[in-house]
């Protein structure tokens, strides 16, 4: 599973050239109360010591590890763009020239050879993981890039680059999660990479989909290749919200920041939310009070959608599948469904429809064939299934539906993951048919789940008697809350209830 943290909001930009610039920023993050867990520090922190020299520039970045502890004060993580190139003439490249690690004639490392594998993992831990204690890791341009396998051979010599060209990014992150197990055995592995291959949803990887464009088109595609992808079996992904190319003048054009927040909009429903982009100040504030404002509306709701996201990632994890999907995988039997390519299911009951097309006032939107219908998640209006819809189209909203006969826990507000676990909860219920949830919890960020430290709430909703049933909590972790406050949320009635672990019934008019 990844941590807790890795589903909030990662924040992204191309690039933070020293410390003290990285920490203002999640300053004014926090200034601002605009929820935030993971500020990224793009390439070139390595300076004058070369490419991915493992060695952070001292005239940018005096103590790094002074940077970090200062980002965990203010509860934020930091994730490290970390190559698997290194300049030759480095000093680490030169003893990677030295062992003969190198793809012949390029600057990548031979991964297929298990000797400099692990001597690229054994720099990588003594010089960036354990004196630092970074927290999570961007594996960029894994592919590699520019087809530097072409007419290469791999391994001492033994095998063709191009037999192997696409699994070399899976044998890089094996690499880098293995010797996180090894060596940071207490904390989940949290990857980041732009190249993947069949089977690295084993290796606490998340792709992306590179260095992309902004304008529509560019995010409708967006859409269906996530969509493509995930129906492969590997779960996590995501995109450059905004696009990683932007204009100019992208503070001042009103076009290019209607294209964005349609894109962050988007993005707040994918398996991980993440702005980027090339050359840019990506920080919400600079792009005026609106733009900010729209922002912060949707981080809001992301991190109180923390934990349905977190249940279904367990789901993920211990079942196998993706919380992101086609509707063609619920609804099978739905001819119309089976035709939308910018539709998706975010987790079994919200639909998701992002708007990729400019200065819209409505957006037609499919609702798939279900007896007990669908509601406007934003106003609660109830629609049949197996229709098209228009809904307006705001620039605050985009269209977002929720299955009737669904149970759907909402957090509190909050500035990042971990904030206050023993907060209420509101268990919406959105009656129509029977309906059930898990919820899911953890210790959030090491891998004592894996030794069954996690606990299963089960909620059960009768819609013909009107009574939700909370069974007895299964498992146990530590720092679990013996008591929890539940506020039952239904059209028609509120309750709140404390929950002490045993089976109770609510029941609703």
């Amino acid at each position: 599973m990844l941590p807790l943290w890795a589903l909030g909001y990662i924040h992204c930009r191309e690039r933070y050239n020293t410390q003290a610039e990285l920490l203002e920023n999640a300053h004014e993050f926090r200034k601002r109360k605009l929820p935030v867990d993971v500020i990224v520090q793009d390439w070139q922190w390595w300076g004058k010591y070369g490419w991915n020299a493992m060695q952070f520039d001292e005239s940018k970045y005096p103590d790094p590890g002074k940077m970090v502890r200062e980002l965990h004060n203010m509860n934020i993580h930091l994730m490290l763009s970390v190559w698997s190139k290194i300049d030759k003439q480095s000093a680490l490249g030169k003893q990677m020239e030295s062992k003969g690690f190198y793809i012949p004639g390029t600057d990548w490392i031979d991964f297929f050879n298990p000797d400099a594998a692990a001597f690229y993992w054994h720099n990588f831990s003594s010089k960036l993981l354990r004196p630092y204690k970074i927290d999570a890791w961007w594996q960029d341009a894994t592919e590699p890039e520019n087809d530097d396998l072409l007419n290469r051979r791999i391994n001492n010599g033994k095998i063709p680059g191009e037999f192997y060209r696409n699994v070399y990014p899976l044998f890089v992150n094996k690499t880098v999660y293995e010797g996180l197990r090894k060596d940071d055995p207490d904390r989940r592995a949290m990857i980041l990479t732009r190249s993947g291959f069949s089977g690295i949803q084993r290796y606490g990887a998340v792709t992306w989909s590179g260095d992309v464009g902004n304008d529509w088109e560019t995010l409708r595609r967006q859409i269906a290749g996530g969509l493509g992808q995930m129906a492969t079996g590997l779960p996590w992904w995501t995109y450059d919200a905004g696009g990683f190319f932007r204009p100019s003048d992208q503070y001042t054009n009103k076009d290019y920041q209607e294209r964005m927040l349609r894109w962050i909009q988007a993005g707040t429903f994918l398996p991980l939310m993440r702005i980027h982009g090339y050359m840019s100040q990506t920080e919400p504030w600079r792009y005026g009070e609106q733009v900010e404002h729209i922002v912060s509306d949707f981080l809001d709701l992301r991190y109180r959608l923390l934990p349905y996201i977190y249940s279904h990632t367990a789901l993920v994890s211990h079942q196998g599948g993706t919380f992101m999907r086609p509707l063609i995988f619920d609804f099978s039997q739905d001819k119309e469904a089976l035709k939308q390519q910018n539709e998706y299911m975010f987790g079994n009951s919200l639909l998701i429809n992002p708007i990729t097309q400019s200065n819209v006032q409505s957006w037609k939107t499919y609702l798939p064939e279900h007896a007990a219908g669908w509601i406007d998640f934003w106003n609660g209006k109830a629609y049949e299934g197996g229709q098209y819809v228009d809904i307006p189209a705001s620039i605050e909203k985009i269209p977002v539906f929720v299955k009737a006969g669904t149970i759907l826990p909402l957090g509190m507000k909050k500035q990042y993951a971990s904030e206050n676990l023993s907060a209420p909860l509101e268990i919406h219920i959105y009656p129509g048919e029977d309906a059930s949830f898990i919820l899911y919890e953890d210790e959030g960020d090491n891998y004592n789940y894996e030794k069954g430290a996690y606990s299963n709430i089960r909620f059960n909703w009768n819609d013909r008697k009107r009574v939700l049933t909370i069974e007895e909590r299964q498992g146990e972790y530590l720092g679990m809350q013996a008591n929890r406050t539940f506020c039952i949320i239904s059209p028609s009635a509120e309750k709140t209830v404390v929950y002490q672990g045993k089976r109770m019934k609510i029941q609703l008019p």
